[in-house]
C-alpha cells in the first residue's frame, strides 16, 4: 500500500503523488514514514524531504512547515519548496558558500539580528544544494 503525498506552499502544490515512502525533516531529526504509520503532527526544520515514489529517491528542499500523518496520507504545509530536479546544482553550490561566507562574517559580530539572518540563510541555502544533489 502506498502513501499519498501532498506538498503544499502559499501559492501552489509543489508535489502530489503516491510515494512507497517519505523522509521527513522533523525539528527533531529525520523521521521515516511508511504506510501504516501512526497518526502524527510534526514541526519540520529547512531541510529536504526524501522521497521514493519507485524505486529511485526524489529531494524536495523544504523551508519550514508542518507535517500530518494519518490515514496513509502525509499532508505538508510549508514556507516554501522546490522539487530538487529543478535546482541548478552549480547554483545551489554557490549560494551555499555564500551563506557559509556570510554565516563565518557575521560570527563575530554583537548583532543578533545579523546572526539569526544568516543562520536562517545558511539553512536554506545547505537544503537547496542538498536537494540537487549536491552534497554538504
Amino acid at each position: 500500500m502506498a502513501l499519498s503525498v501532498k506538498v503544499i506552499t502559499p501559492d501552489k502544490t509543489v508535489w502530489d503523488d503516491q510515494v512507497e515512502e517519505a523522509i521527513l525533516p522533523s525539528t527533531t531529526g529525520q523521521l521515516g514514514i511508511l504506510s501504516g504509520h501512526a497518526p502524527l503532527l510534526t514541526a519540520l526544520e529547512i531541510g529536504v524531504l526524501r522521497v521514493r515514489p519507485g524505486k529511485e529517491w526524489k529531494a524536495i528542499a523544504l523551508m519550514g512547515g508542518f507535517a500530518e500523518v494519518e490515514n496513509n496520507e502525509i499532508k505538508i504545509l510549508v514556507n516554501g519548496a522546490e522539487l530538487g530536479d529543478n535546482i541548478d546544482l552549480d547554483a545551489a553550490r554557490s549560494e551555499y558558500q555564500a551563506a557559509q561566507s556570510r554565516l563565518e562574517q557575521v560570527g563575530t559580530s554583537d548583532d543578533r539580528q545579523d546572526k539569526i539572518q544568516a543562520e536562517s540563510s545558511m539553512k536554506k541555502a545547505r537544503a537547496r544544494f542538498q536537494a540537487s544533489g549536491g552534497t554538504v
